[in-house]
């Protein structure tokens, strides 16, 4: 008997995560993409601790020979604990400055945007980017419209983090990009 009720608390806090988690994807991707297609998911541990696990939406008629950056989508972090934006903002752009992103003017002005745009997030929290090429990115808190910021550079080194073939996070970039299991 006590089997069974620990099954079931088990069942019901992963039914729980995967109804927060679906329903956080599905308000940003449905206001941003006609037809949404998972390109690609996984999650990110530092120090093996889970940090968050991201998802790559695009639209499902995006010719896949296109390179990523060449066309919309969407980059979801849902959050497995909390965490202070200005440190989300600081990792960012110690991550941009790994991959050679921006003028050092550049990167400061970048950490400044971020710490002023990036919430604290809790687990379960979802932050979205939408990459619009050839304008920016728009970033979304769970659905809701954060800021939307019209500098190309920025948004080519932000999603670079993840996407970049020289990213710190290899292995989470194939799998967003559908080149791992």
């Amino acid at each position: 008997m006590r089997l069974t009720r620990i099954g079931a608390r088990v069942f019901m806090m992963l039914w729980l995560m995967t109804a927060c988690s679906a329903q956080a994807i599905t308000l940003s991707v449905q206001q941003e993409l006609v037809s949404a297609q998972l390109s690609g998911q996984g999650g990110y541990r530092w120090l093996g601790f889970k940090i968050y696990d991201a998802y790559l939406w695009r639209e499902s008629n995006t010719d896949k020979k296109l390179a990523v950056m060449d066309s919309k989508f969407i980059l979801e972090l849902i959050y497995a604990r909390d965490l202070r934006g200005k440190r989300i903002a600081s990792v960012s752009i110690d991550e941009m400055r790994k991959l050679n992103m921006g003028t050092p003017a550049q990167q400061s002005a970048w950490l400044q945007l971020m710490q002023e745009v990036f919430p604290d997030v809790h687990e379960g929290s979802c932050l979205s980017g939408v990459y619009l090429p050839d304008q920016g990115v728009r970033f979304y808190n769970d659905g809701r419209l954060l800021k939307e910021i019209s500098d190309v550079e920025f948004a080519r080194a932000f999603f670079s983090i993840w996407l970049d073939e020289h990213t710190s996070a290899q292995h989470l970039r194939n799998q967003l990009l559908g080149l791992a299991p």
